[in-house]
């Protein structure tokens, strides 16, 4: 069973989760260069968890095309992993505050890695700075 540990977390506050699985790490990808839907007054108090924030992201950045890229990247290295018998990996999307853009690319490539790999994996789901978020 490969276990694959997914964070959203916060350059500012937190700064890159710790691998604890002993690994040293896996992907960390930087959320910073996509436009920031928390600048927007309407955006502000919500997290990437939110439609307003999700129609945003999907609609008026680069979003779709990042995570495009995302999946492409991570996909080599579970359909390896998966190969090789091994039973972590490591996912982190880091942004500004930890709020919206690495929410949203959180949840969408947990989303994405459950639809591509519906058995052999286990997700967990960590938002390192909205913790009402983990699942």
């Amino acid at each position: 069973m490969l276990h694959i540990d997914i964070h959203s977390f916060s350059y500012k506050k937190g700064g890159i989760p710790k691998d604890n699985s002993g690994n040293g790490g896996g992907f960390t990808f930087d959320c910073r260069g996509i436009l920031n839907p928390g600048r927007i007054e309407e955006y502000k108090i919500q997290t990437g968890n939110d439609i307003g924030v999700q129609e945003y992201l999907e609609t008026k950045t680069e979003m779709p095309k990042f995570l495009e890229l995302v999946k492409s990247i991570i996909s080599i290295n579970i359909d390896n992993y998966l190969e090789r018998g091994f039973e972590d990996l490591q996912i982190s999307f880091g942004c500004t505050g930890g709020q919206h853009r690495s929410v949203y690319s959180a949840i969408k490539i947990a989303e994405f890695i459950r639809e591509k790999y519906p058995e052999g994996i286990e997700i967990s789901l960590h938002h390192d700075e909205q913790h009402q978020l983990n699942s």
